[in-house]
């Protein structure tokens, strides 16, 4: 099967008669409403500009230049420095995040999409970095059903495609932000090691790791599945997939090599600009310690504390309904480099990249029996819009 006729088999949509065709019209609508459900919680923040503003004698923001500037804010300030200058040549010593050449702390895979698109469309970068996004956030979506009917079947894909469109984490989707692209990227690895297309898969894990740092989780799931090849089938060529899959988070280490001048440069910048070091999970243990003790002192301790309660669940569910060691395997290394930093621990955002653990989750709440189903809705809509708010007021790190 060539590659074009197997892209057309993976999106080839049944009418809506179709158990799969009905979840998926169903799955894509909720995703648009979810879209919505994040401009309110950025109206809320932009509310909230406003009033500051007034409180200090200044004029505030308004309209779609206030809302873009939520959705461009906190990573995509970054992201939208490197579309338009691309990377520093050389990074000053001790550099902090008030200085552009911390830019060299994000991975290139997105800007430079934004970059290319940006030269034959117009309407700027700005427009066209959410516009990729907010296509890219759709074909998430649809991937995830995708996975999840080949897992269990159509109704169980149903609900996955609405759980994970409406999860707090979500909000990346519409912000300028590189999750949507590794994410796509790496369901996409995923069907592709299915299918053992091991050039494929390399190719695709490749791209995600040159798309954000804890991409590397792919180059685990090439190995898992590579190695699982060759102990049950003997097919030896399944290594190619594994050798393939870091070559984008090493050429971008050689390209800052080269770029700057300096060795390492990446690692220097995480550790000076944003102090980052490391603590195996305690700062999320302290974080969840001070919300039970301070439930209304801190939105970062409120948020790190929710994303650990999510996690457990996520886990003991994953449990009963078993999946692919594949999915463990990224979730598992998706999730320690989650808890691995002392500055920012456990968020939504980084719960939301490990989506494999929502395809259990959906597994489980169609034996409910569409029991719980409204409570969730409610519960994920109202998370989707208050995180959306926080990250906007800037309440918390995203």
């Amino acid at each position: 099967m060539t590659p074009l006729t197997s892209a057309r088999n993976i999106f080839k949509i049944p009418p809506a008669s179709d158990p799969w065709g009905r979840a998926v019209r169903r799955g894509l609508f909720v995703y648009l409403l979810s879209r919505f459900i994040v401009v309110v919680g950025a109206a809320i923040a932009v509310t909230a500009h406003a009033v500051w503003s007034r409180i200090q004698e200044e004029t505030p923001k308004g309209g779609m230049t206030a809302l873009t500037d939520i959705l461009v804010s906190w990573d995509g300030h970054w992201y939208l420095d490197v579309v338009r200058d691309g990377y520093p040549r050389n990074i000053i010593p001790n550099v902090t995040y008030f200085i552009s050449d911390a830019r060299a702390a994000f991975f290139p895979l997105y800007p430079r999409l934004v970059h290319y698109f940006d030269v034959i469309i117009p309407g700027g970068p700005v427009s066209i970095a959410l516009i990729i996004n907010l296509i890219l956030g759709g074909l998430f979506i649809y991937l995830v059903g995708y996975l999840v009917k080949d897992i269990y079947d159509a109704r169980t894909a149903e609900k996955a495609m609405i759980l994970v469109a409406l999860f707090p984490g979500s909000f990346v989707l519409s912000f300028a932000y590189s999750e949507a692209l590794m994410l796509c990227l790496a369901a996409l690895c995923f069907i592709a090691l299915q299918r053992t297309a091991w050039v494929t898969a390399g190719i695709l894990a490749a791209l995600v790791t040159a798309t954000r740092p804890n991409g590397v989780a792919m180059v685990a799931v090439c190995a898992v599945v590579a190695l699982i090849a060759i102990k049950e089938r003997r097919e030896w060529k399944a290594l190619i997939a594994p050798l393939l899959s870091p070559l984008g988070f090493i050429s971008f280490m050689i390209f800052l090599r080269y770029h700057t001048g300096e060795d390492w440069a990446w690692f220097r910048v995480q550790r000076e600009a944003w102090k980052e070091g490391t603590s195996f999970g305690a700062t999320a243990v302290e974080r969840t310690f001070d919300f039970l003790t301070r439930p209304t002192g801190s939105p970062t301790s409120l948020l790190t504390a929710a994303s650990v309660l999510a996690l457990i669940i996520a886990f003991v569910i994953a449990r009963r309904y078993r999946i692919h060691l594949m999915y463990y395997t990224y979730s598992a290394i998706i999730v320690f480099l989650m808890l691995l930093p002392a500055t920012v621990t456990a968020r939504p955002r980084f719960l939301f990249t490990a989506f494999p653990l929502f395809f259990p989750i959906a597994r489980s709440l169609r034996d409910e029996d569409d029991r719980m189903w409204p409570i969730v809705l409610i519960l994920m809509s109202t998370g989707l819009v208050a995180v959306t708010a926080i990250y906007g007021v800037r309440g918390a790190i995203p």
